[in-house]
């Protein structure tokens, strides 16, 4: 996260009139690694769940206040975080291997990315309830259908149909800028205080013994799924 939150630092101050987020390989996004998060809760809950919502938070605000346009590629799954910043982007396009799913639920976590905010307006709230609750798995043309994705292309021509379609690069930087900040200003204020609500549900999760649990019983079936 810090370090797609330092690209994007550069890309704001630069030349370029947008921002390609994309992938080497065929995975878009696992979401956050809970391997990694529970070694850090193991020794100071308090302090490293803190830590931890503070990294969360400020890389989603980072994609609210981000002024020139993000357009998104997704090759293959994006899960969790990787699938809720979606709707903070301005473009998503998805090759038809592409899935996405927000399984929170199932390993003792609430949902982050303000996608208590953009899920249900995007798809209406119960489409919403089966991704953020449920953990429905929806493919790419669903989630075309349910408005999380702009187009789904084949995979084999993916890379072509995107490059052909990114036709922004001889707008003007000031007209593009511009016209994403009246898109975006009336949501800007609802989505941080979406972001600080789910980031402070987040550390309460993390913070008691009970919330380590969860994620141990997680990793320990994912071991044994393996």
């Amino acid at each position: 996260m810090n370090e797609v939150k330092s690209a994007l630092e550069i890309a704001a101050v630069d030349d370029s009139k947008f921002v390609l987020l994309s992938v080497v390989g065929s995975v878009f996004c696992c979401g956050l690694d809970f391997d990694i998060i529970v070694k850090h809760l193991k020794y100071n809950r308090k302090r490293a769940s803190v830590k931890l919502e503070d990294t969360i938070k400020n890389f989603v605000n980072f994609f609210i206040v981000f002024m020139k346009p993000v357009i998104v590629s997704v090759k293959g799954p994006a899960i969790g975080l990787g699938a809720s910043i979606l709707p903070l982007c301005d473009v998503v396009w998805a090759n038809e291997k592409a899935w996405f799913q927000t399984p929170y639920t199932r390993f003792g976590q609430s949902p982050d990315g303000c996608s208590t905010i953009t899920f249900p307006k995007i798809m209406g709230r119960a489409a919403a309830n089966e991704m953020l609750i449920n953990g429905w798995k929806m493919n790419a043309q669903e989630a075309c259908d349910k408005g999380l994705v702009s187009q789904v292309f084949w995979s084999e021509t993916f890379t072509q149909e995107v490059m052909v379609r990114i036709q922004i690069t001889s707008c003007n930087s000031f007209v593009l800028e511009n016209s994403k900040a009246l898109v975006c200003y009336n949501m800007n204020v609802e989505l941080k205080q979406a972001n600080e609500r789910e980031c402070e549900v987040l550390k309460k999760i993390w913070a008691p013994a009970q919330g380590m649990e969860y994620m141990l019983k997680y990793v320990q079936n994912k071991i044994d799924a393996f």
